[in-house]
């Protein structure tokens, strides 16, 4: 991601204090955010999902990509410095190497994702509550899914 991190020179930069948000689940996408150093945290709900570290790692590209809210709280572990197109889609459109670049992390992410749900489904099995592990390697693996929508199917008011 340190190619990324070279191709916006040229974006402002923006500092942010520990605590402090850089995006918050739920509001509208208000553009890209590049990590040029420090450490983030990001969580869906209460749930911490991932931390970021690495210099170059991108923020808010699902949801520009989506047109979608920003799916997660992202938030500065430690004083940091990123990036900020405030035009996601015309960085993104910029330069055909963004493009790749953004898709190579995108496919690491997803590779990941999936190389975890088939961990699961081989420690597991058909335990109670993670029979559900086959549907969604079906879902991941099939050629023409539904449009994608964050959250789940039980949002916002969760039937269980």
């Amino acid at each position: 991601m340190k190619n990324l991190l070279a191709r916006c020179q040229n974006l402002p930069v923006v500092h942010f204090a520990p605590g402090e948000a850089v995006v918050r689940e739920g509001a509208p996408a208000q553009g890209l955010w590049i990590l040029s150093s420090g450490a983030l945290q990001v969580r869906k709900g209460s749930v911490l999902v991932n931390t970021v570290q690495r210099p170059g790692s991108l923020i808010g590209e699902i949801s520009v990509l989506l047109d979608a809210a920003y799916g997660a709280t992202v938030e500065a572990t430690e004083p940091s410095v990123l990036h900020h197109a405030a035009d996601g889609r015309a960085f993104l459109s910029s330069d055909p190497e963004i493009g790749h670049l953004v898709a190579v992390g995108l496919a690491e992410r997803l590779n990941f994702v999936t190389t975890y749900l088939v961990d699961l489904k081989q420690q597991y099995g058909e335990s109670p509550g993670l029979a559900m592990v086959s549907e969604v390697l079906s879902q991941l693996a099939d050629s023409a899914p539904p449009p994608a929508r964050p959250g789940s199917a039980r949002d916002p008011d969760p039937d269980y």
